[in-house]
């Protein structure tokens, strides 16, 4: 008898490794596909094991696992299937994020409960993150392989972020300009229309597209190397997706970066004078891209692939689930 897994539709990217698992999603949708109701994907292929349920229908429905994303989703599970996350059902929380603030005064909004398994996906998080009392654990991304497009044959610096103006420096967008000075710029995200402008940059230099997940991946490896200017947020999948597709990369030292590219992979680096210099060098050296974007992916098959994720994800639903 297949496990029914409660999950909503928040990160689409992330998702759609963990519907691989074998089980049956549920995932909510409204009438409006608000926020918390996005129903299935429909720029990613999800199997048909992901069932979109209505809060209607999602009282009467089994559920053997709820999987929360977000704080609000506990009394929304509750108030949707009219059973409490944790206690009528089992319950993991998926953390996805950094603290917004402080990491020293930064209490997770689990923190004062011991009923629901707080999974972090970075071990950065885990730390950075006031847990109390929750019990924890950390499952590592799981990125279903795209396979190696790299050809590198524009001599750009392809770079992933969504709303790179609202988000500011968190993202680094502050330090767009001067890596735009050692190569050319292909920005990819929503709401990167008119960076240029906004940067003070010839269109030339920092180009923006905002393509569905099919055209992305192509688009990337088109481009010489992959630029990951982020200060702080979590491990972004954007990176460990430009690796496996044999991307070398160049990015600041935070977070979780450097345990996911190890040396020879990339340059990994806080000096912005040495990650200039290291665009320009793979901008300039095809041959050491490609050597360098062949250790990439092969060190991020290693530890972020599809089946290690999904067998973490197994474990932890038997042991929650038993």
């Amino acid at each position: 008898m297949s496990t029914n897994i409660l999950v909503w539709h928040v990160h689409g990217s992330w998702l759609t490794s963990f519907v691989q698992g074998p089980y049956t999603f549920l995932v909510p949708v409204t009438p409006d596909r608000g926020p918390d109701g996005l129903g299935r994907a429909r720029t990613w292929r999800w199997p048909d094991t992901v069932r979109e349920a209505t809060p209607g229908e999602l009282r009467d429905a089994p559920i053997d696992l709820m999987v929360l994303q977000r704080p609000h989703e506990i009394e929304l599970a509750h108030r949707w299937t009219g059973r409490r996350p944790g206690v009528d059902v089992p319950a993991v929380y998926v953390e996805h994020n950094c603290p917004d603030g402080s990491a020293v005064d930064t209490r997770h909004p689990l923190a004062g409960r011991t009923d629901v398994t707080l999974v972090h996906v970075t071990h950065f998080n885990r730390l950075m993150w006031d847990n109390g009392r929750a019990p924890t654990t950390v499952i590592e991304h799981g990125v279903i392989d795209p396979g190696p497009l790299w050809t590198g044959e524009e001599p750009r610096a392809a770079v992933v972020v969504n709303e790179p103006v609202r988000r500011g420096r968190t993202t680094g967008t502050d330090l767009l300009p001067a890596f735009a000075r050692a190569a050319p710029l292909d920005v990819f995200g929503m709401g990167t229309a008119g960076l240029a402008d906004r940067l003070g940059l010839p269109s030339d230099r920092c180009r923006t597209r905002d393509l569905p997940q099919g055209e992305l991946h192509p688009a990337m490896a088109r481009c010489r190397l992959y630029l990951h200017p982020v200060r702080w947020t979590s491990l972004g999948l954007s990176l460990l997706e430009a690796m496996f597709l044999g991307m070398p990369v160049v990015a600041l030292d935070a977070t979780e970066v450097r345990e996911a590219v190890p040396d020879g992979a990339g340059v990994v680096s806080n000096r912005i004078d040495v990650l200039e210099d290291a665009v320009r060098r793979f901008t300039a050296d095809p041959a050491y891209a490609r050597a360098t974007g062949e250790a990439a992916r092969a060190a991020v098959q290693a530890r972020y692939g599809e089946r290690r994720f999904r067998d973490d994800w197994e474990r932890l639903i038997k042991e929650v689930t038993r």
